[in-house]
């Protein structure tokens, strides 16, 4: 799962959430508390205007109903000086309800006594005119305390979320080469503790790692290196009888070649395999470095009808491993002198970029993608083996952007880019 906000924003908006949600809470239940306060209240007006009104009517036939801004009240049948009923209030019988007349919103009464029939209305737009001012404060109410919790919250998380901050500084400052750091006992048996103690765990088991595979790739070195040496040695000794047949100086010149690339490739991988290339490195000049490789990789051309081009435009120095940047530059020159039956291979060089293209067999455009993978090898691609796999990882390494644009039976362009 991944969390696209920081940690302190979502301890924030956890918080102003809450604050937000309370404080919502006690709003919607002021507001209607005092809704239904405000209703009985006006029930119980009614109820003893009501009374207080039947009881005169009672003493007096001729006293006059309830007229004020806000009690209204008719009586039925009316006598000579009562106002007469609104139709809109003869049709409705005994009981209370809300209605509205001529705009105004009324709490109504209606009670039959005595063969009499009482209407008493409240008027209710001063108490929904307050009713709303109280939902408005209420609402900067809500507001205000999400704003308010939101800073608090604010503040606080950068103390909350300390213990974390702190252990990924001590995470961050751990090198391969630091030995076992104690990082679960700086720290509570919390879950920030059962974080730090699995991150102890988890370096020392990388620790242990890194231990073995420098060990394994000093052994290689070794290894592999005093063969090599012994291969390319008896190859030379062989190539100095001039006797030999022609057929034998090639087979030999092969095996040459191939010890030679496969010194090289072993250095180099070696080299990758540290994490970091801490050796002081003298620039290398690209120009050279790229006809050395073209007349290292000529044999390829041999019998076939194929012109080679070379433009060098600027001499670019590079500091950067020679032997790796070797790689990178003979795999280009390797696939495009391999697959080009017949036609031009143009090797052009400027100040920002190093272009190799060719007319060649090319490379299926859904085939693009997936060269620079490890081991991968397509009808005609040029990803055979770790070649491109290596050169790319040699370009992430240093900075540097390799990039393939081919077309099927009409030839490949490969251009590294290492401005």
């Amino acid at each position: 799962m991944r969390y696209p906000r920081s940690l302190r924003r979502r301890v924030a908006t956890a918080f102003a959430a809450v604050g937000g949600g309370i404080s919502l809470l006690l709003a919607v239940g002021i507001y209607f508390g005092a809704q239904d306060a405000g209703e009985r209240l006006i029930d119980e007006t009614l109820n003893a205007e009501m009374q207080d009104y039947r009881t005169r009517r009672t003493h007096d036939p001729q006293s006059p109903p309830p007229d004020t801004v806000t009690l209204l009240g008719y009586v039925a049948p009316a006598g000579p000086d009562d106002p007469t009923v609104p139709d809109a209030l003869a049709a409705l019988g005994p009981g209370r309800r809300h209605i509205h007349l001529d705009g105004i919103p009324y709490r109504m009464d209606i009670v039959d006594q005595s063969g009499n029939r009482y209407y008493l209305l409240y008027n209710e737009a001063l108490f929904r005119q307050r009713q709303m001012r109280l939902g408005a404060y209420l609402a900067g109410f809500v507001a205000a305390m999400v704003l308010i919790s939101g800073a608090l919250a604010f503040s606080l998380a950068e103390r909350v979320i300390e213990p974390v901050k702190e252990l990924a500084r001590r995470v961050r400052g751990i090198g391969p080469d630091t030995a076992h750091v104690d990082l679960a006992a700086d720290f509570p048996s919390d879950e920030v503790g059962e974080l730090a103690q699995a991150f102890e765990q988890r370096l020392d088991r990388l620790a242990a790692f890194i231990e073995r595979e420098r060990a394994f790739t000093a052994d290689v070195s070794h290894e592999l290196r005093t063969p090599l040496a012994v291969i390319r040695g008896a190859a030379e000794v062989l190539l100095a009888d001039e006797s030999r047949p022609p057929a034998d100086r090639r087979r030999l010149e092969r095996i040459e070649r191939a010890a030679a690339d496969m010194a090289d490739l072993s250095t180099a991988i070696l080299a990758m395999a540290r994490e970091h290339d801490e050796t002081r490195r003298d620039a290398v000049d690209l120009a050279a470095l790229l006809e050395e490789t073209l007349d290292k990789h000529r044999y390829l051309l041999r019998d076939k009808a194929v012109a080679l081009e070379l433009d060098i435009h600027h001499h670019p120095a590079l500091v950067a491993d020679r032997n790796l940047l070797a790689i990178v530059i003979a795999n280009l020159v390797r696939n495009s002198f391999t697959y080009t039956e017949r036609g031009t291979v143009r090797v052009s060089l400027d100040a920002a970029r190093l272009s190799v293209s060719d007319t060649g067999l090319g490379i299926p455009r859904e085939n693009l993608n997936r060269v620079f993978q490890r081991h991968y090898k397509g009808q005609h691609s040029l990803g055979a083996g770790i070649g491109l796999a290596l050169a790319k990882k040699i370009c992430d390494r240093y900075g540097w952007e390799i990039v393939l644009d081919s077309e099927e039976g009409k030839g490949t362009r490969a251009v590294l880019r290492f401005a």
